[in-house]
């Protein structure tokens, strides 16, 4: 997919939390400030598309919906700016994200025409 620097293209970004015993406890701690960021890039239309990951077993009948990760949607110029922009969250910082493990993949959303 060749494009200019300056078009925006769309990114896919898969975060594992981290799996030490704390990490949902951080997660919980942090999720107010990480969710007023996600606000302002969601009205800003720089995140197109986010979400909290769940166990598989979170999916069975009166189970407790267990949270492990973060599936996010950027529009943005390059990896670079996406990998920033994940850099600059609260869980990433607060050691709620497994660091090693992110994903960032061009993508394109919908359905071409």
């Amino acid at each position: 997919m060749a494009t200019s620097a300056s078009t925006k293209q769309h990114f896919m970004v898969y975060i594992p939390d981290r799996t030490d015993p704390g990490t949902l406890q951080r997660r919980l701690d942090l999720r107010s400030e990480h969710l007023e960021r996600i606000r302002t890039l969601v009205t800003n239309e720089t995140l197109k598309v986010v979400g909290p990951t769940l166990t598989p077993e979170s999916v069975l009948p009166n189970a407790e919906q267990k949270m492990n990760g973060s599936l996010q949607v950027w529009e943005a110029s390059s990896i670079e700016e996406v990998k920033k922009l994940v850099e600059d969250d609260i869980y990433y910082s607060g050691d709620v994200w497994d660091k090693e493990k992110i994903i960032i993949a061009p993508m394109i959303l919908g359905h071409p025409k």
